[in-house]
């Protein structure tokens, strides 16, 4: 049997996990739900889920300025780091080698050593004592690393500092996207997983473009010297002005990933809410805890960088957790295949200059950058297309389905992922070709629309579908692209040299369609998947804990 959209039903559980009544005058639950917390406006219909607390910290309770300030301080952040740092040398790659007399490779591999090898612990330390830390230490870092390379005279001198800058990218490139389910109910997540993804993979493209021109006019240090100032700026700004996301809130809350829901209790604890004067002290007595609403907390007690622990886990249980989600089939098939499809994508910056740099092109840095305004321009298309379209189609089908939302929705999305194959099958033909940079660059853009439906249609799903994974599959997501990567900057540009452009691409377009064949099995069986692992989760069998109950 299926439901609304033919995701197979399930009938081991009274409700799986993931799934949740959103649309209530559709689901016609307004005895059940009717005293919940609710949206406003247009969404006065929804379920807020998961539903905010009593206590004025939870993040949930936050203004939308307060959390939209957050989102642009961090998101600058992710910008300069996770998006900046990789591609800071792609069209300079040519002048920074025989500046420093190394081969292209030498210098390909400086961003290899940007590979997050700290990713585990980013994890573990994000789930002990929160996201805030991470995120000012890693900006920081990232400081530093600029002023030694705006200092470099030689090799070893700019590996340090491109190994320093990789402390940084691991905590803005992974934990972003949690923040989104720290601060955003399930009907808000869609756009800002779309802008998130076009940060983490359109930004980086125009970077190409400025980093190009400012080689060509003031010469490649430039680069690092401009990003001592932007990076410095950006620290001041996530120190004073981005408190903690991570909340630990009462599972009663969580009503998207119970299998039961006591509404009636829930109802009658929050119609007991509404009496409490603001501020007030009281105790909350529930089926599960007795807890006491604390003080909104002062501008100086949010500056804290560590504010006690989130997981009574051991440091070394959180550390194999992003290895050990993997054990969950859906997790893992997510991972590789953001893993390889963003790989796949920032492949292409590797061989742009090899590619264009030589005849029969010629082109000079800064031309070289001007070819990446084309993926930006897809990347951009992307987020608007896919930030407006994206939790209006998962609304549209819960209504479909009697106002019951199914994470495996937000994967309609992936369908439009198949033009990033296809469009790895033309960069191939018409750069091997010596055809048109124009076309190649069309092509690209094309490319980098199909990455971005799959990663706002699998990072929507791995946060509505396994909330309580989600540090350790970004995490997990972001190590498998970056080794991968580290392996490519080993022998891409010899195989690009010996094979031809269109080998190399023509084998990527043929595994991207590979890997997204098991897409459509992950929507159909994805509900019936979700009940077994619940009924039978390994991480609980060998003593994991993702999630800080």
């Amino acid at each position: 049997m299926t439901n609304a959209g033919f995701v197979l039903d399930d009938h081991k559980l009274p409700r799986v996990p993931g799934t949740a009544i959103l649309n209530e005058e559709n689901a016609h639950s307004e005895t059940v739900t009717g005293e919940l917390k609710h949206g406003t406006g247009k969404y006065s219909h929804i379920v807020l889920t998961p539903q905010p607390s009593e206590d004025p910290n939870d993040p949930l309770n936050w203004s939308p300025l307060r959390k939209m300030t957050i989102m642009l301080i961090t998101g600058l952040g992710t910008i300069l780091y996770a998006s900046c740092f990789g591609p800071l040398l792609n069209a300079s790659l040519l002048v920074v080698a025989e500046d420093l007399h190394v081969t292209i490779t030498d210098i390909t591999l400086l961003s290899g050593y940007l590979v997050g090898c700290t990713a585990p612990f980013v994890s573990a330390l994000s789930r002990k004592y929160g996201k805030r830390s991470l995120f000012v230490l890693s900006s920081i870092s990232a400081v530093v690393g600029n002023i030694i390379g705006s200092t470099s005279t030689n090799y070893n001198q700019l590996l340090a500092c491109r190994v320093i800058q990789g402390f940084s990218v691991s905590t803005y490139e992974s934990l972003l996207l949690v923040v989104i389910g720290d601060l955003f109910y399930v009907h808000e997540r869609g756009a800002y997983t779309s802008i998130v993804t076009f940060v983490l993979a359109g930004v980086s493209n125009l970077s190409s473009v400025v980093c190009g021109s400012i080689t060509t006019n003031l010469g490649w240090k430039y680069l690092l010297h401009i990003f001592v100032a932007i990076s410095g700026f950006q620290t001041i700004l996530q120190i004073f002005f981005v408190p903690e996301t991570t909340y630990n809130r009462n599972q009663l809350y969580e009503i998207d990933e119970l299998t039961t829901v006591n509404f009636g209790e829930l109802s009658a604890l929050e119609h007991r809410n509404d009496k409490l004067g603001e501020g007030d002290v009281q105790q909350l007595e529930t089926a599960t805890s007795t807890r006491s609403i604390p003080k909104k907390k002062t501008f100086w007690q949010n500056m804290k960088l560590f504010d006690g622990s989130y997981s009574d886990e051991g440091l070394f249980q959180l550390v194999i957790a992003p290895f050990a989600v993997c054990l969950n089939i859906s997790v893992f098939y997510i991972i590789i295949l953001q893993g390889w499809f963003v790989g796949l994508f920032v492949a292409i910056a590797f061989v742009l200059a090899q590619i264009f740099g030589y005849p029969p092109y010629n082109m000079s840095p800064a031309a070289i950058g001007y070819l990446s305004i084309g993926p930006f321009i897809g990347g951009l298309v992307a987020m608007l297309l896919f930030g407006a379209i994206t939790d209006p189609i998962i609304m549209f089908m819960t209504n479909k389905n009697k106002g019951v939302y199914e994470p495996e929705y937000r994967l309609l999305v992936g369908l439009m992922g198949v033009a990033s194959g296809a469009g790895l099958f033309g960069y191939g033909y018409v750069t091997g070709n010596a055809g048109s940079y124009y076309v190649a660059a069309t092509i690209h853009a094309i490319v980098l629309f199909g990455v971005m439906a799959l990663m706002v249609a699998t990072s929507t799903y791995a946060l509505d579908a396994f909330r309580g994974m989600t540090n350790e599959i970004f995490i997990m997501g972001m190590l498998v692209k970056n080794f991968l990567l580290y392996g490519f900057t080993y022998f891409i540009n010899n195989w690009l040299a010996t094979a031809g452009p269109q080998q190399v691409f023509f084998v990527f377009g043929g595994t991207a369609f590979g890997v997204m064949a098991g897409l459509p099995i992950m929507y159909v069986f994805g509900k019936k998947y979700r009940s077994y692992w619940h009924r039978h989760d390994l991480l609980e069998k060998f003593h994991i804990r993702t999630h800080a109950e």
